[in-house]
């Protein structure tokens, strides 16, 4: 059995790394040691409760930080970096980004009004919030995937189990109406065939509501029945998840919905959630547009955003995939940089091609 470590001890080992190299900062500085230790005991205390208060802990870890240098520390903390850092990877992304801005601009102030003030100071501490920014960032997006995966992945399990119980029952049932069929023939002139044959098929009935109820009970672990797969209905829940995810999605929609077959809309939905998956674990972009438009002979997606473009988003299986699904409906799919900047996704699928 694997053995995971507990998160405090996590959180035991970043204090005591806080402590190390800020309380000793503050004991190399005898002059203000009155004030420095305090605020830096105080910073490694803190820095425990970032699971909790990750916006507050931020806060408070720039602003001692702030005082220090201006009380002649002069250095970035590690506690602000572990601050950001912890922002980044449990909060949305716009927020992370602010609080990263603020952290910048706040110790900015001391490092150019001290009197030896030099902007080449400010250099190694936003290097250090940046990838600490971009390293919890990138937590946040991979959490993101995992859950969509493993949202999948119990979606394909009760797929799977509610084929099995189409099979069971469909044999079962099968098997009952030949048994139903032979006794009927044979009822006048065997009777005591035909009851074997009654017989039978109430054995096999029971069976199969034996084996209807076990399936059904597994199913039923999720709180629920099998769940339909996901259509273009649903394109307000996945966004609304995006955007909890720290990602501004604007969502267009065009045209009425006529009767799309439960193919085609399934595919765009895949379309559209594979396509914001990929921005946001990839593209560093701030804000998305889906756009949705229905027209009589066809269902058109088009997903772009304002990040990196196709350096990051590459050809992967994700992309594969949305090209399969187009194709196997005869559609068209593009997939590239935009020329004003980003990148864009853009699907038509016929609506008569299932």
């Amino acid at each position: 059995m694997l053995y995971r470590i507990p998160a405090w001890i996590y959180d035991v080992v970043i204090a005591l790394i806080v402590g190390v190299s800020s309380i000793g900062q503050a004991f190399s500085n005898g002059g203000t040691l009155w004030l420095t230790a305090p605020i830096s005991i105080l910073g490694t205390i803190v820095i425990l409760f970032r699971r909790r208060y990750p916006l507050g802990v931020l806060t408070f870890e720039t602003a001692a930080t702030a005082a220090a240098m201006l009380l002649g520390v002069g250095a970035l903390t590690a506690a602000v970096v572990f601050a950001v850092w912890t922002v980044a990877s449990r909060g949305p992304r716009r927020v992370s980004i602010q609080a990263c801005a603020a952290a910048v601009g706040v110790l900015a102030v001391p490092a150019l009004i001290a009197t030896d003030a030099n902007i080449g100071r400010l250099i190694a501490p936003f290097v250090f919030l940046c990838l600490a920014w971009m390293s919890g960032d990138s937590m946040h997006a991979r959490e993101y995937d995992r859950e969509e995966r493993i949202g999948r992945a119990a979606g394909e399990e009760r797929a799977r189990i509610a084929r099995e119980l189409h099979d069971v029952v469909t044999h079962n049932v099968s098997v009952m109406v030949v048994q139903a069929a032979a006794a009927g023939e044979i009822f006048d002139q065997d009777p005591d065939r035909a009851r074997e044959a009654i017989g039978a098929v109430e054995e096999t009935g029971r069976r199969a509501l034996n084996e209807l109820r076990r399936l059904l009970g597994v199913v039923a672990d999720d709180d629920a029945m099998v769940a339909p797969q996901p259509s273009l209905d649903r394109l307000g829940e996945l966004v609304d998840r995006v955007r909890a995810a720290g990602l501004e999605v604007e969502l267009i929609e065009e045209g009425t919905p006529g009767d799309v077959p439960e193919g085609v809309g399934l595919s765009a939905y895949r379309i559209v959630q594979e396509s914001l998956t990929n921005t946001l674990k990839h593209a560093f972009a701030s804000h998305v547009t889906v756009h949705v438009r229905h027209s009589t002979d066809a269902v058109e997606v088009e997903v772009t955003d304002d990040g990196v473009g196709a350096a990051l988003h590459g050809e992967g299986r994700g992309l594969i995939g949305m090209r399969e699904r187009v194709a196997f409906y005869g559609g068209e799919l593009d997939a590239g940089t935009r020329s004003g900047g980003g990148y864009g996704v853009r699907a038509r699928i016929p609506v008569g091609a299932s």
